[in-house]
């Protein structure tokens, strides 16, 4: 079974707002309740990017990343290819 892509992932998500250099920016964790791992990002883009590895769907490095740098109208990040 190693090197196959896992059927079932299972976390427990964390999303909290904190200021960063004056701007309101959202950090995240996820815990693999199996293992207690906990893994931390420090945006939404970037745990897209870890979800999109994790089940095989990561982007070609030639390909626009998930997601846009710059936040949609409401202040937030754009998660529309997310």
């Amino acid at each position: 079974m190693a090197g196959e892509q896992p059927v079932y992932l299972s976390y427990l998500l964390r999303l909290w707002q904190t200021t960063d250099g004056g701007e309101q920016v959202w950090r995240v964790s996820l815990e693999s309740p199996g293992t207690g791992e906990r893994k931390g990002f420090a945006s939404l883009k970037a745990l897209c990017e870890f979800l999109a590895a994790q089940t095989g769907q990561a982007l070609p490095p030639d390909r626009p990343s998930y997601g846009s740098d710059k936040p949609d109208d409401k202040g937030g990040e754009n998660l529309t290819s997310c």
